[in-house]
């Protein structure tokens, strides 16, 4: 079975690519680099021939999706990123739709439904509401803060150098951990709903932040304000937490913190 995956070649691409293969299947990382643009819809039937599934890795927020400030660390216009998402995902879903490909699995992050009106995670509910319209089966993977994020959220909170961050509790993942998953629900059949993985451990956001910082020498001002935003969005203490039947994954965080070192 070949499995198309829609990646910046970031490494969240690059580990589920591999889960696939594990499985004995073929990947194929579609990018701006392999001439395709899912903004425009160029490209798309070409390298979504022969394949069975397709895999979208781009739903997660990043610094790439506003304008870092000094004075109010990352803006985004929610406006302008829905819109953005929404047309990449209607190109994305027309596409597999005339190639007749079964099996649509799209990343997303634990909260869109407590956070579908705020910031980012409007475009993300956005998305997630055309995927579930659709007529291409689809499988829906919410994870939480991937490990590897915690300099993108440190980056995007920065403010005159000071990084601030709402009091919100999380339950962090290692990028291995959910590329696994959501390799593993490709290969199989789809599942017309939403699966969740978090991590094991529970803490605050900001000890998450400041612990990848530390880690890496870098001791910069990690503080709390309830009027902090992130990516966006104004958080409540639980609005990050996945639900109850999570798959909880086992990696702790500070385990992988030392074995990066």
């Amino acid at each position: 079975m070949k499995v198309a995956l829609i990646d910046d070649g970031g490494p969240m691409g690059v580990e589920t690519a591999a889960g696939v293969r594990a499985h004995g299947h073929e990947a194929v990382v579609v990018s701006a680099a392999a001439g395709v643009d899912v903004l425009t819809g160029e490209g798309l039937s070409r390298v979504l021939e022969g394949c069975s599934v397709v895999i979208d890795l781009s739903g997660p927020p990043s610094i790439a999706d506003g304008t870092l400030t000094e004075a109010f660390g990352l803006v985004i216009d929610d406006e302008t990123v829905t819109q953005r998402l929404c047309l990449s995902t209607a190109n994305l879903l027309a596409a597999e739709a005339d190639a007749g490909l079964g099996h649509h699995v799209a990343l997303s992050v634990v909260g869109v439904e407590r956070l579908k009106d705020r910031g980012y995670f409007r475009a993300l509910h956005a998305q997630e509401t055309m995927i579930r319209q659709s007529r291409t089966p689809y499988s829906i993977i919410r994870s939480t803060q991937l490990f590897e994020s915690a300099d993108d959220i440190a980056d995007s909170a920065a403010e005159h150098g000071i990084t601030w961050l709402a009091p919100a509790q999380i339950r962090p993942v290692s990028c291995a951990e959910a590329a696994v998953l959501v390799a593993h629900t490709a290969v199989f059949n789809p599942l017309l709903g939403v699966r969740e993985i978090a991590g094991p451990d529970r803490l605050p956001l900001d000890t998450f932040v400041r612990a990848a910082l530390t880690a890496a020498g870098e001791h910069r001002r990690v503080l709390t304000d309830d009027r902090s935003l992130y990516f966006g969005a104004g958080l409540r203490r639980g609005d990050l937490l996945p639900r109850a039947d999570a798959y909880i994954a086992r990696t702790h965080y500070h385990d992988w913190l030392d074995g990066r070192g």
